[in-house]
């Protein structure tokens, strides 16, 4: 879809290009023989044969087919500096939603200096081998905060595993870290089972539990990083916020390490 969007854009441009020049050597060669100008504007004005300039244009194409690379090129460079700009409006108007909610868990150093801010799915295949990232980069970096959205987009069962999560959060947040870890990384797919035994095993009441279940703030959580990740065109997991910046998917370790070092970098000249 999208590549047929830019041939059709890079064809339009370049028809209009063709045309323009040929308009302009068909009025200089007019001149040159003396004829009047009013000769060729009529000319220039009569139907054109449709068939006629798409064989010109095709041709042209197929004689320089690095001209859709240049326009596909520009537009997504364009597209990503327009997207840059609108994150950057959202994080800033939105800070204190998207660094600290009181809905959102967080492992790590609570108060550290820099934050990263992760929209994750219990059953997202690449948010489990991310995991491993964050374990890693909140072990070697005392001052890194990790705050942990719950984003269940992926059916009913993460959309379950994640109120048992939210509801065990709320009655032992000293021990969320080690119930996000069991159950992100454990086999087979998450669901309200898996995660009130892994709940049950670090020491949560059940029937306890099972009444913060229904507790309706749970719904207003997941509404409200909904909505906030519709603002910062964020779809899929894992997706992270660091510093004035949106990054997408799994890109290991060291990019994220990067990216927590500018971060670093901004809050330090005050520009996050």
């Amino acid at each position: 879809m999208n590549k047929a969007l830019l041939l059709g854009t890079a064809g339009v441009a370049v028809a209009f290009g063709l045309l323009a020049a040929g308009y302009l050597a068909g009025l200089q060669t007019a001149e040159a023989e003396g004829t009047p100008q009013v000769v060729t504007i009529a000319a220039a004005e009569t139907p054109l044969d449709r068939k006629g300039v798409e064989a010109v244009v095709r041709e042209y194409l197929l004689s320089n087919p690095e001209l859709i690379l240049e326009v596909q090129q520009a537009l997504e460079t364009k597209q990503q500096e327009e997207q840059r700009v609108t994150h950057l409006n959202v994080i800033k108007e939105a800070k204190a939603e998207i660094f600290n909610a009181a809905y959102d868990g967080v492992v790590g150093n609570p108060d550290g200096k820099v934050t990263i801010v992760e929209f994750y799915d219990y059953n997202c295949s690449y948010c489990k081998r991310a995991q491993e990232d964050m374990q890693a980069l909140t072990a070697a970096d005392p001052e890194l905060r990790f705050v942990l959205k719950e984003f269940p987009i992926l059916g009913p069962d993460s959309q379950k595993a994640h109120v048992v999560s939210m509801a065990f959060r709320a009655l032992a947040p000293e021990k969320y870290g080690e119930f996000h870890n069991a159950l992100l990384g454990g086999a087979g797919r998450a669901g309200e089972d898996s995660a009130i035994k892994i709940a049950l095993s670090l020491g949560v009441d059940e029937a306890k539990l099972r009444e913060e279940m229904k507790n309706p703030e749970i719904t207003k959580a997941f509404t409200a990083t909904y909505d906030l990740a519709n603002r910062l065109a964020i779809t899929g997991t894992p997706s992270y916020v660091v510093g004035n910046e949106v990054v997408f998917g799994a890109l290991g370790k060291e990019v994220l390490g990067e990216k927590i070092a500018a971060a670093k970098s901004c809050i330090e000249a005050a520009t996050c």
